[in-house]
């Protein structure tokens, strides 16, 4: 079991339902899954495309620990040189170990090595009780070789929790130790 989750059942989860007065542990908010996609709009030649995948998804294998999606897309569109089927990102969702494992890369070893670093933004948060992140570079992580990147591209991580509110969402992150920018002072 990762030590992030022991954490979350050992500590947070009484913290929670005695902040919110929940009964029962089981309505009490917890992190479902994480999703990863980066989206690729270079280069416009097929083949070319095809490699720039490739290189995608080994990285977030790497990344992940699992083997990512393609997505495709649904429609052709000419102004963008894009066929239906074409290849248009890579996504994968983590669930269970790998996602503990993950969030607790993602808080303790990646975000600390962002230049400049102040905090995530304290409303990302979808109105639905699930936190949005955007990271610029990918190499934040250390597993990636910057030498076999062609391109520093950003990625989207979606953090999907049980509950619909944001509030509690946001308690949630913070007792797991999410780096939220600090509150201006009025």
């Amino acid at each position: 079991m990762s030590n992030l989750k022991a954490f979350y059942q050992a500590e947070i989860l009484p913290k929670l339902t005695k902040e919110f007065k929940i009964d029962n542990a089981f309505a009490a908010p917890k992190l479902q899954k994480i999703v990863l996609n980066i989206g690729v709009s270079d280069p416009q030649d097929p083949r070319a495309r095809k490699q720039v995948i490739e290189n995608i998804v080994t990285q977030f294998e790497i990344i992940s620990g699992q083997k990512p999606q393609v997505t495709l897309a649904t429609k052709s569109i000419a102004g963008f040189k894009l066929r239906e089927g074409d290849p248009m990102g890579v996504m994968v969702t983590l669930r269970g170990a790998r996602m503990w494992d993950f969030l607790t890369k993602l808080i303790t070893i990646a975000l600390p090595r962002v230049k400049d670093f102040r905090g995530v933004s304290r409303v990302a948060f979808d109105g639905q009780g699930n936190y949005n992140l955007g990271l610029e570079e990918q190499i934040i992580f250390p597993e990636i070789n910057y030498d076999t990147i062609e391109r520093i591209r950003s990625l989207q991580v979606n953090f999907v929790t049980s509950t619909k509110v944001d509030e509690q969402a946001f308690r949630l992150f913070e007792l797991l130790g999410m780096p939220f920018e600090k509150e201006e002072s009025k």
